[in-house]
């Protein structure tokens, strides 16, 4: 194949052809993809959460018709998980009261995580369904992730090991404690 024949082939019709996305395989992710792996719905994590002690669901706030919890699976340190109470799979199933607090409650937990972790940026996203690579697909939730510059290092890629560096109860503590002083 000549230089003028390569170029006309679309990147997608030869696998490992360098193009504009970086990836990053992560096999290990199949597990909560795969067929099966959904709790039941009486075993829900985000419906018992509400009913056990802040310390034992991971609560960092309650609110009206939504609360915020630790990530029991963190990507970063400080990960929280946004949830209205109510047991629904999709954004479009909720109410207008539950998409006003999920959205307040996602501002707030971005304010107190600013100030006290010092994070410079977040990701903030819901999977919805299980193709969409929602570990728990069943019950609605927003993941918000505090960032930092040159947080990254080979430890995830490479020892597929992520480093955090506070237990989940102390930085529950810290952002329980928070929460109510940050406006």
């Amino acid at each position: 194949m000549n230089d003028q024949e390569f170029s006309a082939v679309p990147n997608w019709e030869m696998p490992g052809t360098p193009d504009n996305f970086q990836r990053l395989w992560t096999p290990h992710r199949m597990v909560y993809i795969q067929h099966g792996t959904q709790p039941p719905k009486d075993a829900c994590p985000f419906c018992l959460a509400p009913d056990k002690a802040d310390t034992e669901g991971l609560i960092v706030h309650r609110g009206e018709s939504a609360f915020v919890l630790m990530n029991l699976y963190p990507y970063n340190s400080g990960h929280l998980l946004v949830c209205p109470y109510r047991h629904l799979s999709t954004y479009d199933e909720a109410s207008p009261e539950e998409v006003a607090e999920i959205g307040l409650l996602t501002q707030k937990a971005m304010k107190v995580l600013k100030h006290i972790s010092g994070s410079h940026g977040f990701n903030i996203g819901m999977n919805q369904g299980e193709v969409a690579g929602a570990g728990i697909a069943d019950h609605l939730h927003q993941h918000v992730v505090p960032r930092w510059r040159n947080d990254a290092n080979f430890f995830p890629i490479i020892a597929q090991t992520k480093a955090l560096p506070r237990l989940l109860e102390d930085v529950r503590q810290d952002i329980a404690l928070a929460w109510h002083q940050i406006p």
